[in-house]
């Protein structure tokens, strides 16, 4: 090597004995140690050091194309030693500045995202659910008006005629009239289990829409 590649990669790693001791401040404080596992602890630091290793080398390979001297791992320690004497308090505060700056940024938009983008999507929704529920029960109403109107209709328009069966059931066989009579208590017994199991769905659907 030359002397002044020499002196480049002098430099270099002195630069990254810094470097390193800042990493590894940054990868403790977001590590937490204490409150990890032993086994994802050592995962961990075993990519950690791996990759300082491998971004070490890489800095070195372009220096002096990867040329090992021992000087070279004195100027780590240096320039390890120098971030620890002279720029870690600095650097630390710097740090967590950064990392309060981002937390504060965060929150600011989630409360921005709720307040501009949920708070009214939900609102909407609550007021959509609402309209529909009062639209259903509008609806429940008239149609159970209209059914009661169409009912006294009916019977007004049948009785007549409904006098006129009973006349001529009058003038029917005995043995006729209790044969039909069986077949309507029969068809009446199935309209009764009908009837209720409806009215126990309607009350069902009615209570379901006091709660809402």
């Amino acid at each position: 090597m030359t002397l002044s590649v020499q002196f480049y990669t002098l430099i270099s790693m002195i630069a990254m004995g810094s470097y390193f001791g800042a990493a590894l401040d940054t990868y403790n404080r977001f590590l937490k140690r204490s409150k990890r596992k032993r086994w994802i602890v050592f995962i961990h630091d075993l990519l950690f050091w791996l990759l300082q290793g491998l971004i070490i080398f890489y800095v070195l390979f372009l220096v002096n194309q990867g040329e090992l001297r021992i000087y070279l791992f004195l100027a780590l320690l240096c320039g390890f030693a120098a971030y620890q004497a002279l720029f870690k308090n600095l650097y630390m505060k710097v740090l967590e500045w950064k990392i309060q700056f981002v937390i504060s940024l965060y929150k600011l938009l989630v409360k921005v995202t709720t307040v501009l983008i949920v708070r009214p999507i939900t609102g909407l929704v609550k007021i959509t659910y609402f309209l529909i529920i009062r639209i259903l029960k509008g609806l429940y109403t008239l149609v159970k008006l209209i059914l009661r109107v169409v009912l006294s209709i009916v019977k007004i328009v049948l009785r007549p005629i409904w006098w006129i069966l009973k006349f001529i059931w009058k003038l029917l066989p005995k043995y006729v009239t209790k044969r039909v009579d069986r077949f309507c208590k029969y068809l009446a017994g199935i309209y009764k289990k009908l009837q209720k199991t409806f009215m126990n769905r309607l009350q069902w659907i009615k209570n379901r829409w006091k709660k809402e």
